[in-house]
């Protein structure tokens, strides 16, 4: 992985939407404000609906942009938010190592993302707030075994606060996606070849479709960013 230029943060090479989920006061806004914007904000306030948010590594050259979409996990918004996991090619489960109710809610918020999410989506697993070690509750091997057990790709401890694994989450996250796209590529590819050319316009008909879908869900995600702007208007 290299560091992006300046320059550079418009632009990339591939851009993946991921959702980041668990229950509220777990820090999931404090942590993908750390890791997007460099900034801890001790005295931030709960998030209304969801924050949109961005972060742009490098990897094999390729800039990969993820769209981060950080929901609340507040219960009056869940119906809300179940639109945005159809979305999601990656779901970001985050508990409190200091909140054992937040660990232990992790297996519903894991159900409902197999339940709402697509077949394919890669789940990871976070523990924040590892700076309150005098407060932990939750082992740190005690969320590896839920890891293993779960199929979960990925796990590891953070801290929004100190900056503690911050960016390297998003990164790992990046590269889960990119190399499934690689792999989803290289498999497309042969089977097109394994094809004997017989059907040479399903390539062409798949395109269609996809780009059908992409422009829908845009249309959803306008109207959930407008739906949410209205009410923190409204509220404000």
């Amino acid at each position: 992985m290299s560091q992006l230029k300046a320059g550079d943060i418009g632009k990339y090479d591939f851009s993946f939407k991921m959702i980041v989920i668990g229950d509220a006061g777990v820090g999931k806004s404090c942590l993908t404000n750390r890791a997007a914007k460099e900034k801890f904000l001790s005295d931030y306030s709960p998030t209304v609906g969801f924050e949109f948010l961005t972060f742009n590594t490098t990897i094999e050259n390729k800039i990969i942009k993820l769209q981060i979409w950080d929901t609340c996990g507040q219960e009056v918004y869940r119906s809300l938010i179940t639109n945005f996991y159809r979305n999601a090619s990656l779901a970001m489960m985050v508990y409190s190592i200091d909140s054992r109710e937040s660990f232990l809610h992790i297996n519903q918020w894991l159900k409902e993302v197999r339940i709402q999410s697509h077949p394919d989506v890669k789940i990871i697993l976070i523990g924040n707030k590892s700076d309150l070690e005098n407060e932990r509750a939750v082992k740190y091997e005690e969320a590896k075994k839920f890891k293993e057990e779960n199929q979960i790709l990925y796990f590891e401890e953070t801290s929004a606060k100190t900056g503690l694994n911050a960016k390297e989450v998003f990164t790992e996250a990046a590269k889960i996606l990119y190399n499934e796209h690689k792999n989803y590529k290289a498999r497309a590819k042969n089977e097109i070849l394994g094809n004997d050319n017989k059907n040479t316009d399903v390539p062409k008909k798949l395109g269609k479709q996809e780009k059908k879908r992409s422009k829908e869900k845009k249309k959803k995600e306008e109207l959930l960013i407008y739906i949410f702007h209205f009410f923190n208007r409204m509220g404000g």
